[in-house]
């Protein structure tokens, strides 16, 4: 099926970012507006957004971007390509041809956690920050050490980093993962296997290359390993100056609101709105008050 969201105006275009990487991304809006740039995670991909493109293109220039290794973006197998280094290097190219700063950098999941640091790395890259269900660093990496809620919720991720993941998932024509990632039509179930099948391997590797992740009690020898990561954080580092705005649906089974706990020890403008009894999903799942909270931030209303 044509990935396109109903009725609307989309067009694809193509990032150059490194050697060898280029990502897709679907654009809509004036070419003359500010640019808001979304930023999907795992499993999705630019669809995720199509509820905030069809309510913000009328005055926006809305760019919604495949990561590397999803749907039609480059998709390398090595484990290195998927370092936050390079993936930070990704976002920084794809702003800089779209015209630094952007308006507005509006990010989910692991979209998310990759705009947490661009904002505190980069933070001449943008002009606002809304993110949805995504930890900063520092909340996330110390829940990860020492909430034992937050610790089973991610157990997951260890599931995701073993070998075989990738077969797993794509068993029973991904029913795993429509399950996973709750998709409630069979339009969307269309459009995510149809993003699927060009490859889970580079999604699964978010996770095997990055530190943060409950120690696996599978592997003994992990013990207290997380807690020693975190430790060495500097919150200097991770700092966000950047006007934050923070969407959280309080149902995420996997994300849990002590994430939220302290956030503004880390973030200097923020704002936070709570959807109660929303799950992780909801940009789609509440597409109506997202697009409600973040067209207030983002007009500055």
């Amino acid at each position: 099926m044509t990935q396109t969201a109903p009725s609307l105006p989309l067009e694809s275009v193509y990032f150059d970012t490194a050697p060898g990487i280029r990502l897709h991304a679907k654009v809509c809006g004036p070419v003359d507006a500010p640019v808001i740039l979304f930023i999907h995670g795992f499993p999705e991909f630019w669809y995720a957004w199509r509820a905030q493109l069809a309510h913000f293109c009328a005055d926006y220039r809305c760019v919604a971007l495949d990561l590397r290794g999803f749907n039609l973006s480059s998709q390398p197998l090595a484990l290195d390509a998927y370092k936050p280094v390079a993936l930070l290097g990704d976002l920084c190219a794809v702003i800089a041809a779209l015209g630094a700063p952007v308006h507005a950098v509006v990010a989910h999941d692991w979209g998310g956690a990759l705009a947490w640091g661009l904002a505190a790395q980069f933070p001449h890259l943008m002009q606002k920050f809304a993110v949805l269900n995504a930890p900063h660093t520092l909340a996330f990496a110390h829940s990860l050490a020492h909430d034992p809620e937050q610790i089973a919720a991610s157990q997951y991720m260890n599931w995701l980093r073993r070998p075989g993941s990738e077969g797993a998932l794509a068993h029973n024509h991904f029913e795993r993962l429509c399950t996973f990632a709750d998709l409630q039509t069979e339009d969307d179930r269309a459009a995510y296997r149809a993003c699927w099948s060009h490859g889970l391997t580079g999604g699964c590797n978010y996770y095997r290359a990055s530190p943060l992740h409950p120690d696996d009690p599978q592997q003994p020898e992990q013990a207290g390993r997380m807690a020693a990561l975190a430790a060495k954080l500097q919150p200097e580092g991770f700092r966000v100056a950047v006007p934050t705005q923070v969407i959280w649906g309080t149902a995420d089974t996997a994300l849990r609101p002590v994430l939220l706990q302290g956030l503004e020890q880390h973030v200097s403008d923020l704002r936070i709105h709570r959807i109660e009894g929303a799950g992780h999903w909801l940009a789609r799942t509440h597409a109506k008050e997202v697009n409600r909270v973040l067209r207030g931030f983002l007009d500055g209303t």
